[in-house]
């Protein structure tokens, strides 16, 4: 029952914006979980939400950033700036090759280029959606890869020295 719930929080973490599989994997590292089901969890958590960033976010975030609660509507107004600033960022990076750099934009695991904001990215580009949910799934499995190897190699330089 332990292990199920450990891999509920890998599945949960995974969902978390700004967090996703970045924080999962190194989570699932960290409590000694094997790391090839924690993945597979980790990748399906993370890829859970993409499909209502795609059609929903945009709308909730247009809709937000005009309503009376100051709060929510800066934090609105952050994610459409973000969102903005990633579609620059793909549209500089790419001419036709748009899918790739979105992959490469979610892949590469920095802070704020994860599978939410590639998503929303895709979502204001007007992307066609089977092709960015491709191009933001391989990009999952990149970081994912990318994670689980640094994770290992961390959690396991702390094994040699405790």
């Amino acid at each position: 029952m332990e292990l199920i719930k450990k891999y509920f929080w890998v599945f949960f973490i995974s969902m978390i914006p700004l967090i996703e599989l970045r924080g999962a994997i190194p989570y699932a590292v960290g409590f000694n979980l094997p790391l090839l089901p924690s993945y597979i969890i980790a990748i399906i958590g993370n890829m859970v939400p993409v499909p209502f960033i795609f059609f929903f976010a945009r709308k909730v975030l247009e809709w937000g950033k005009d309503v009376k609660f100051e709060l929510f509507a800066k934090f609105c107004k952050f994610c459409i700036e973000k969102g903005e600033k990633a579609k620059t960022a793909l549209l500089a990076k790419s001419d036709k090759g748009i899918y790739i750099a979105l992959l490469l934009f979610v892949g590469i695991p920095l802070p704020g280029t994860g599978a939410w904001t590639g998503t929303l990215a895709a979502s204001f580009l007007d992307l066609d959606f089977k092709k960015s949910v491709l191009a933001v799934s391989l990009g999952v499995v990149l970081a994912g890869i990318i994670m689980g190897i640094l994770s290992s190699g961390i959690f396991g330089a702390i094994g040699l020295i405790a």
